[in-house]
Parts: structure tokens; sequence; C-alpha cells
């Protein structure tokens, strides 16, 4: 179910069983998440579901409780990010970096069972939309600003992953945050993320996601990218991400150098 790791997962807290009258998950979601899309009763169910990146209020209440929703950013910071995604030069830069990153993303991807293009389009939205000067270590060391990298990871995510102690001291935080600066190092991590949440929701990880084909999985892949930013509206942004054919050719394009011709 997806309340166990859900709402376990990001607050630490013990998870509330099914029944227990708390929580109640969208019947669509619950019923086909993890059931055998094969059966004619499954399919029925998936299409009469709403929109993979709609969440009950009964979900939205209980999340929020248990770990906080942030909502829609306002329309202001809506109407920002739609103007700098229409910025072509923006765009291709942000390309172009994560054009660097395609080898560790599938591979990362491949080895962990997660959907590259989930990957490939939170990277693509946190680099297109970062705030400038973020990144500089004496920003980073500062404190002024609480995740970094290309995916916007905080420090909490090495310790989700085992990879930093709780009681970490300032020293090991401060390595923690230089971690999460190298590039190919936060790509890891982030595919980690996933991988973790996955797990915890009990979602295939022998095969990707993929929302064209399955709305399970896109109800699946919408909350994935819900968790990792905690907005309402992003998870709509990344599933259209995920479609854009630019970043496609950029994920699964083979790279073959020119050869001169011989005179």
């Amino acid at each position: 179910m997806v309340s166990l790791g859900l709402v376990s997962l990001v607050s630490g807290t013990q998870p509330l069983l099914p029944g227990d009258g708390h929580f109640r998950i969208d019947p669509g979601f619950s019923s086909t998440i993890n059931s055998d899309t094969s059966d004619p009763a499954v399919l029925s169910t998936e299409g009469q579901r709403s929109n993979p990146v709609d969440f009950t209020a009964e979900e939205l209440k209980e999340l929020q409780r248990r770990f906080g929703v942030h909502g829609p950013q306002p329309e202001l910071a809506q109407l920002l990010t739609l103007g700098l995604d229409q910025l072509t030069p923006l765009r291709a830069r942000t390309v172009n970096r994560l054009e660097q990153l395609q080898p560790i993303i599938l591979r990362e991807s491949r080895l962990q069972g997660v959907n590259p293009m989930l990957v490939a389009a939170v990277l693509f939205d946190e680099l297109q939309h970062a705030k400038p000067g973020e990144d500089l270590p004496l920003a980073v060391e500062s404190g002024l600003f609480k995740t970094h990298g290309p995916a916007q990871l905080s420090v909490g995510e090495l310790v989700h992953q085992g990879l930093l102690r709780p009681d970490a001291s300032e020293a090991e935080l401060s390595a923690a945050r230089q971690q999460l600066l190298d590039p190919e190092r936060n790509v890891v991590l982030l595919v980690g993320k996933f991988a973790r949440l996955s797990r915890a929701l009990a979602l295939p990880t022998e095969r990707p996601l993929d929302a064209s084909s399955s709305p399970r999985d896109a109800k699946a892949l919408a909350t994935l990218a819900y968790l990792h930013n905690g907005k309402l509206d992003y998870p709509a942004r990344i599933l259209s991400y995920m479609q854009d054919p630019s970043l496609h050719a950029l994920i699964y394009s083979i790279r073959k150098p020119i050869l001169s011709p011989v005179i």
C-alpha cells in the first residue's frame, strides 16, 4: 500500500495499517498499484480512475498531517516557472548539462530498476529552475540553502540511505554537502532515493515504471515525483517532461564518433 512507505519513510514514524481507520488510499490506486494488470477487473478499474496526478482530499490530509504538504506553487511562481521553460537559451544550457549526466543516469537507473526518464525529468526541472549561486561553496556552507546539486537533495537523503549518521558531526555534515555538490554523486543519490521510495511503496523494481502504457504505473510515478518535491503541481510537470521528445532523444540516443573521410 502506498500509505505504508509514503508515510513511514518520510516521517520516520510507524506506518498506519490499511484498516486502522485513519488512512484510505484512492481505491483506483490501491486496487491496481500492486495488482496483475492482465486481470480484466483491474483494467476496468484503471479505465475509470482519475488523472494520475490527482490525489484525494483524504490522502492529502493524511500526508499533510504526517509530514507536511506544501500545496501548489503560488500563481506568480507558476507563471515564472512557465516563463523560464520558454527561454530557449536556458533550455539549451539545461539540456547540455543533462547530456553530460546521461551515462550515469542510464547506468544507475539500470542497476536500481528506476525509470531513467523519471530521473531525467526531475534533473531537467531542478536544473532549469535552479537559483543563481545556490551551489557556490560559500553559499552551501553558509546554510542559506538546504538542498544542493543538480537534483536539489538535502543531507537528510544520505541519512535515509544509511550513508550518514543521524547525529553526524559538523565536519561530517560539511563533507556530506560536498558530496551533494558533485554532479555524478548527486545523480547516484537521486536514483537511490527513487529506489528507496519504490521499495517502501512495494512498487515493481524488476522493470521500469511506464506512465504511457499503465495508469497504475503513472500514478506510482506521480507519487514518486510528489515525494521528491512535496508540491502538488510538481508531478504533472514531471510527467509532462517525461514525454518530451527532446529529453527522450537525449537519454536514449547513442553517441557515435564522427570519422573524418579518408582522402
